[in-house]
């Protein structure tokens, strides 16, 4: 098990930006941080130690400030149809999961952001567990650096292994923004791991004011958790929506897609909900909230799990929802369930969570408010 410090800088969450900082306090020149994000990342070191091409003198005084800390395996489970999933130990003890998702020369990595969830979305068991802490930049990135070397050897005959990043495990990435945000730079940047800015995607329940944020800083793609067509709804399932509704949510999403160019869209994440969601009504509605919006629409067909009221819709459904959508000029698929037989598909990750502050009113406020600022 990795030795906590807290009080030490975990490099595997630098920016190039941060990196070249850091090592100026040591009076190291900027290449210095292409070495050693290179060792990072490229070469997936354990220990400061092992970066050979570095004089020994700054290695010791590195190690006296700085660390590496990749979050603990404690457990690997292979799906039947190849997807996996691991759970980790993040720095508060609790357990976080991450889900990679192989599919011909693709393949997705869904990483957490967070040690649970405050929003408590009504069909996702993630919200479940309560919310425990944030997950540093570190922790975030260290889950990307633990796929590719666990399944490089496996996955020998292809140049790269995780073509697709998503920050849509565990927790609002939103929430967590000061810690994604040098996340997301790591995973794109050519000292990183490369992955192109259209294959880098951070979810959000619709956190405006963390939108907002974003345009100042990235251009990865974003993706919304909408699940319904209007207020009424979307109070019910989302509660975040009473504090920024769709109206708020769509105007900030446009502004973000303005920062985007390239003929990039926005994505619009829809689970149907057997009953709740996925009627004939709610689609009309849905193609008339999004006419003049552009994005594309990822429906999700329920992945139940242990204890929840929610059903998984009919196939006759989901192809009725789909076909509408098409039919108006949506780009729309229907995501595949996979991973659902070890609890790896989408809306099932729980993880192991100490609930520290639960989901009270008066936490959300706080963060919240930290998001806007």
């Amino acid at each position: 098990m990795n030795q906590l410090t807290p009080e030490k800088i975990d490099l595997l969450g630098l920016s190039q930006a941060q990196m070249t900082s850091v090592l100026a306090g040591y009076g190291e020149k900027p290449y210095r941080a292409a070495q050693v994000m290179k060792w990072l990342h490229h070469r997936s070191v354990m220990k400061i130690d092992d970066m050979t091409d570095i004089s020994k003198k700054l290695r010791t005084e590195f190690e006296a400030g700085a660390e590496i800390h990749e979050p603990e395996v404690l457990s690997e489970k292979v799906s039947r149809d190849g997807t996996r999933k691991w759970l980790m130990r993040s720095r508060s003890g609790s357990a976080i999961e991450t889900v990679f998702i192989p599919e011909g020369n693709r393949g997705t990595l869904c990483v957490s952001s967070q040690v649970g969830c405050i929003l408590d979305c009504k069909f996702c068991s993630t919200g479940k567990q309560g919310f425990n802490s944030n997950l540093t930049a570190g922790e975030i990135v260290g889950q990307l650096r633990m796929a590719e070397r666990r399944l490089r050897a496996e996955f020998e005959d292809r140049n790269r292994v995780v073509t697709n990043v998503v920050l849509m495990g565990m927790g609002e990435p939103l929430l967590n923004i000061d810690q994604v945000i040098p996340a997301v730079s790591v995973m794109m940047d050519d000292l990183g791991y490369g992955i192109s800015k259209r294959k880098v995607t951070i979810s959000t329940a619709g956190v405006v004011p963390g939108i907002l944020r974003l345009k100042e800083t990235t251009d990865a793609s974003l993706a919304i958790s909408l699940h319904a067509p209007n207020d009424a709804l979307r109070d019910q399932l989302v509660p975040i929506n009473r504090k920024y509704p769709i109206a708020m949510l769509l105007d900030a999403c446009r502004d973000y897609a303005e920062n985007l160019g390239e003929k990039r869209t926005i994505t619009i994440e829809y689970t149907l909900l057997d009953g709740v969601n996925d009627q004939a009504e709610q689609v009309r509605e849905l193609a008339v909230l999004l006419k003049n919006f552009p994005c594309k629409i990822n429906l999700i067909p329920f992945n139940p799990y242990p204890g929840t009221t929610f059903k998984r819709p009919s196939a006759a459904s989901v192809r009725y929802f789909q076909d509408y959508l098409v039919g108006k000029g949506f780009s729309t698929m229907v995501r595949t369930t996979r991973g659902d037989d070890i609890d790896a598909a989408c809306g099932q990750l729980a993880g192991q969570v100490v609930d520290r502050t639960s989901r009270s009113a008066r936490y959300q406020r706080i963060a919240l408010q930290a998001a806007a600022e």
